[in-house]
């Protein structure tokens, strides 16, 4: 398939602009990428690291709620000594204690109170507080009994599950029932370090939940908090709180000690994991946010999108404009095509008038310019083609073995000379000179000395004709016998004086022939007293030498037409001739044409 001009500009000025396009978008999609990398690992980093701060805050201060008791001695009277050492006095001391606690933090949801002394046991459950029970089996709470089993500290945090009653003293309507976060602290006397009982208070993850939304993005993003065991606190998916984490990244996570941050990708997730970990009862928990490489690098996504759409914009606004401009440019084109191909044919003819002020459009002048050149050239070199042609068959026709007359004409001068006829020997020189300038068909442009010497052979011989009825002269400045003009231009004038100027043998015929070199340009004027013609027929053969019609088919073609013809071929319409004439009083042919042939050696 053969590719033109417009479909290769199309081609180069898309690809120029898709290329380099969309390079830069790649680029800058990569650069943006890494630099959001950069910045989004640490403004989470600086996030999670406040985050930590907020989180570890909180659930110390809410791990040292039971430490206000240790400072109010008539409560710690109470615990030490029990319930029933003073039974009114006790419960009412106990019921404020607990209704102050409670009220210290709106999420807390439930308080439980063990006393060691007495086995005695009460709740408050969303201010109601319960009544005296004796709880004689309280190990069989799990984290009681880790205590019991030598726990160190005094706070142990159970993780989110739903609320449910101690000791049966609570009651909690299933609508109510939710997750919430047990912190089970040991009360011991101090400093004996006695057993005294247990404080357990369960708060809602409603605080949590406000401390980690400021972390990250729902539905965007993943954002855990979990326990020294991997237990999940706190997950933005709630399904999940209260479950142990076994998932792969996690278990990356927790062997990774200096790095905090990882990529990650598998069937669930893309994305890089940010980390830290953090002391909350002197255990180590995690704080993880996991964010999905489309939330990741949504900015430069967008960016790279818009990019993307002005590009296909831009595309859309190149290809229009590469439509246009391409056939613009190859419109001309194929109109000089169409005029080649007319040439190829033989129709040296161009059809349009100009292809544009561009390269294009000078390409379109010169094939014009070449056109017309041809046509000259054809139209010239055809012409004398036929004129010569023409002239060769007339001399053919009328010569008779030339070499043959040559030398008969040279026996008869031998002739004369020896009878002492120096007249007869002179004009049969003449005679000769004027048959070999004629036959000659070798050459077409001569020195103007060789054709006023051949006019001059003739006008010898019309002279011996006419005796003293005729008589001539010829001017010729010097530098005009030096230059060169085209063959048999003056010859034919003269001949046509003598068949039409001088049909009657009057006395004193005269013709003056006169060559001037003025500037660039040769003037000869051939002027007779013949008898002249009318305005009429001065007028028929001046518009004969315009169009080029010939109204009287039988003057010769070897007349005034031939001459004129033959000099606007050779000089390419830069050559003029002017008739003049009166009736009875003469007739008159002047020829201005350049100092050079077009096309010739000049001479020096």
């Amino acid at each position: 398939m053969k590719w033109g001009i417009r479909k290769k500009l199309i081609l180069l000025l898309t690809l120029a602009t898709i290329l380099p396009f969309g390079a830069g978008i790649l680029i800058t999609y990569h650069l943006t990428i890494e630099s959001i990398n950069k910045r989004s690992l640490s403004y989470n980093h600086d996030l999670i690291e406040k985050g930590k701060e907020e989180l570890v805050s909180y659930l110390d201060d809410v791990s040292q709620m039971s430490t206000v008791l240790y400072r109010y001695t008539p409560f710690m009277n109470v615990l030490a000594k029990g319930i029933s050492a003073n039974l009114i006095d006790n419960q009412e001391e106990v019921s404020r204690v607990l209704a102050y606690l409670f009220n210290t933090r709106p999420e807390i949801e439930q308080m439980h109170l063990y006393i060691a002394t007495g086995n005695d046991s009460y709740t408050n459950y969303h201010s109601s507080i319960s009544g005296r029970t004796k709880n004689t089996n309280v190990y069989s709470q799990p984290y009681y009994k880790k205590y019991l089993m030598g726990e160190k500290g005094y706070s142990l945090i159970e993780p989110p599950h739903t609320i449910y009653s101690y000791n049966n003293q609570s009651f909690i309507p299933n609508s109510q029932k939710q997750n919430v976060l047990s912190f089970h602290n040991i009360i011991r006397d101090i400093p004996s370090d006695e057993f005294l009982g247990f404080l357990s208070i369960d708060i809602n993850l409603s605080k949590i939940d406000g401390i980690a939304n400021r972390l990250y993005t729902k539905n965007e993003e993943e954002f855990y908090i979990m326990d020294e065991k991997g237990v999940i606190i706190y997950s933005s998916n709630e399904h999940e709180e209260g479950k142990q984490n076994k998932e792969k990244w996690y278990k990356q996570v927790k062997k990774m000690t200096v790095q905090k941050s990882l990529e990650w990708k598998d069937d669930n997730f893309s994305g890089v994991i940010v980390f830290d970990q953090f002391l909350v009862q002197h255990k180590n928990w995690s704080i993880v946010k996991k964010v999905p490489y489309n939330v990741l690098y949504k900015s430069a996504r967008s960016t790279a999108l818009n990019n993307i759409v002005i590009g296909l914009v831009s595309l859309i606004i190149v290809l229009i404009t590469t439509m246009i401009i391409s056939f613009r440019i190859t419109a001309p084109i194929k109109v000089l095509i169409a005029n080649m191909k007319k040439v190829e044919k033989g129709e040296f003819k161009a059809n349009f008038d100009s292809l544009g002020n561009d390269e294009i459009g000078k390409l379109g002048e010169h094939f014009k310019l070449m056109i017309a050149k041809i046509n000259e050239l054809i139209d010239r070199e055809y012409k004398l083609e036929i004129e010569n042609k023409a002239s060769q068959l007339r001399v053919l026709r009328s010569q008779i073995n030339p070499h043959f007359l040559y030398n008969s004409l040279q026996s008869i001068g031998t002739l004369a000379l020896k009878s002492k006829a120096v007249q007869v020997y002179s004009l049969l020189t003449a005679l000769s000179s004027i048959m070999r300038y004629s036959m000659n068909m070798k050459e077409d442009i001569v020195p103007l000395a060789a054709e006023i010497k051949h006019v001059k052979s003739y006008l010898l011989l019309q002279k011996q004709r006419f005796d003293d009825q005729f008589n001539f002269d010829i001017s010729i400045d010097k530098e005009g016998a030096e230059l060169f003009v085209p063959k048999m231009i003056l010859q034919p004038i003269v001949e046509n004086t003598f068949k039409h100027g001088f049909l009657e043998h009057k006395a004193d015929s005269y013709i003056y022939i006169e060559v001037l070199v003025k500037g660039q340009q040769i003037i000869c004027t051939v002027k007779d007293n013949g008898n002249g013609i009318n305005e009429q027929e001065l007028k028929i053969i001046r518009q004969e030498l315009a169009t080029g019609s010939t109204e009287k088919k039988g003057r010769e073609s070897i007349g005034l037409k031939n001459i004129h013809d033959r000099l606007a071929i050779y000089y390419k319409n830069q050559a003029e001739m002017t008739i003049e004439s009166i009736a009875n009083e003469g007739f008159t042919v002047r020829i201005c044409m350049p100092k050079h042939v077009p096309g010739e050696v000049e001479e020096e």
